[in-house]
């Protein structure tokens, strides 16, 4: 394991067990066996720590979508369907990494560099479904911004609620496939 991902996962196994706001860079620094000026290599700061590890999550995940088939070669449908699966998997991947950023970014209330973090994101959805508006797969009557955004907002919800929360209401076998035919039916013409 590299020193940066020592540190993040000293962090994590820290905050764990204590909270986050009782973790001091001094511990991290020390649970990863690194000097404490490793950690002002990578991080400026506690909170530097918990955008970076929100960015890597975001590289993570951007880097998966390029296996996606171009929108000529794969249904509407059946995109929808992949983009579920993979939010899922990549939450359930991450679930340890997403609890502690949340925590973080609310302790600092950093949403907005949270929110940066999505730009790449959204904008590679709403290509990909304008161009889906293009071929007459996907209802015209939205922008293909609004829709990226609200389209990610639910299949992360849904997700994180799955994977990271685990709340009773979510745990249901049924709920991907739920949203899989939600989404179709309100995306597709």
């Amino acid at each position: 394991m590299n020193k940066k991902d020592a540190l993040i996962w000293a962090a994590v196994d820290i905050m764990r067990e204590i909270g986050f706001e009782k973790t001091s860079v001094s511990q991290i620094v020390k649970k990863a066996n690194v000097a404490q000026g490793t950690f002002y290599l990578y991080f400026e700061s506690k909170a530097q720590l918990v955008l970076g590890i929100a960015q890597s999550i975001m590289d993570d995940f951007m880097a998966s979508l390029t296996s996606f088939k171009s929108t000529d070669d794969m249904s509407l449908t059946d995109f929808v369907s992949d983009l579920v699966d993979l939010t899922y998997d990549h939450t359930q991947k991450h679930q340890a990494l997403i609890g502690f950023v949340y925590s973080g970014t609310a302790y600092y209330n950093s949403t907005s560099h949270w929110d940066k973090l999505y730009i790449p994101y959204f904008e590679w959805l709403s290509n990909r479904l304008a161009a889906y508006q293009n071929v007459s797969q996907c209802k015209k009557e939205y922008p293909p911004d609004v829709l990226a955004n609200l389209v990610v907002g639910l299949i992360e919800h849904s997700a994180e609620q799955d994977t990271v929360f685990k709340h009773e209401y979510t745990l249901n076998k049924d709920s991907k496939q739920v949203l899989k035919h939600l989404l179709t039916q309100a995306l597709i013409i």
